[in-house]
């Protein structure tokens, strides 16, 4: 029987999640600090109003369905177009986006530090890691700044040149990364029928989501058959694979269920569960469902 495991971040000294409660959230990341809608929550603010009114931007959603993406941002003061933010030895340079996210998930940083002790295990050769629905390339550089060889995969161009740009200001345009812009359903089938390998494998899908063709992605139809191709590029040894899943009104134990039929024949062991942050002193936010395996 599974056991479903929490794993809580605090953030890193260029982020924090500095309060959150009725339906938002506080946070910093690198020297300015934004109001977010966080549906989950449901809890009061532990701050005082005013607090929340000194962030140097608040997200505001079309529709009073906080989970919807359109919105637009009220800025308080002036704001760079990007501005760096630091994390395990790279650069991430975020901006405000239309969708309310800034191009770097924080709750992460626990994950990718599970990737770089994994790539620790290989022996022998360099460590290969696949990063799928990559973004912009936070694990991408991590992964090579820590001696792998990284295959970055998206279907959004502005998403590839956005990774580049983090590439450069990290100062790792040395690092073997190949900047694949591609359909991940596609380009994973095309390295099984190569006869590729993995050590590490990162599948962070969206819920809906197209491909640079216009092909559709949907998680509940095509995440399934995706699994098992990925089965099919792990290494023979030392391989390890992270699922993570922002669907949060889905379940954790059904990623891992399907993970663990996509990977019965290669045995190995299940962790499973939510990634949460958590604010100095307060709630944890819920971000994400993942489910990791190794062997």
């Amino acid at each position: 029987m599974s056991r479903l495991t929490l794993i809580e971040t605090s953030g890193f000294p260029d982020y924090a999640l500095v309060d959150s409660g009725h339906g938002r959230k506080l946070e910093r990341f690198g020297r300015f600090t934004f109001d977010r809608p966080e549906p989950q929550a449901l809890w009061s603010q532990k701050l005082a109003p005013e607090v929340w009114l000194r962030a140097d931007a608040a997200f505001k959603a079309e529709k009073a369905d906080e989970e919807a993406e359109g919105g637009r941002w009220q800025y308080v003061r002036q704001l760079p177009k990007t501005w760096p933010v630091e994390v395990m030895g790279v650069t991430a340079l975020c901006r405000l986006m239309s969708f309310r996210h800034l191009g770097i998930f924080p709750e992460q940083l626990p994950h990718w530090q599970w990737m770089v002790e994994r790539m620790g295990i290989v022996l022998g050769e360099r460590p290969r890691v696949l990063n799928l629905f990559a973004y912009t390339g936070a694990a991408s550089l991590i992964a090579a700044k820590a001696g792998a060889e990284v295959t970055h995969v998206d279907a959004s161009k502005k998403a590839i040149q956005w990774a580049k740009e983090n590439q450069a200001a990290s100062k790792l345009m040395e690092a073997p990364i190949r900047w694949i812009l591609d359909d991940a359903r596609k380009f994973v089938a095309r390295e099984v029928r190569r006869g590729k390998t993995y050590h590490v494998i990162l599948v962070d899908p969206p819920k809906f989501g197209r491909g640079p063709e216009g092909e559709v992605w949907d998680l509940f139809t095509h995440l399934a058959p995706l699994m098992r191709d990925c089965a099919a590029l792990l290494a023979p040894r030392h391989a390890s694979l992270v699922l993570t899943v922002y669907a949060i009104r889905a379940s954790a134990l059904a990623f891992e269920q399907l993970a663990r039929e996509c990977l019965a024949e290669r045995g190995g062991s299940f962790d499973t569960g939510e990634l949460a942050i958590r604010a100095v002193g307060g709630n944890a936010v819920p971000t994400s469902l993942f489910t990791r395996w190794t062997c």
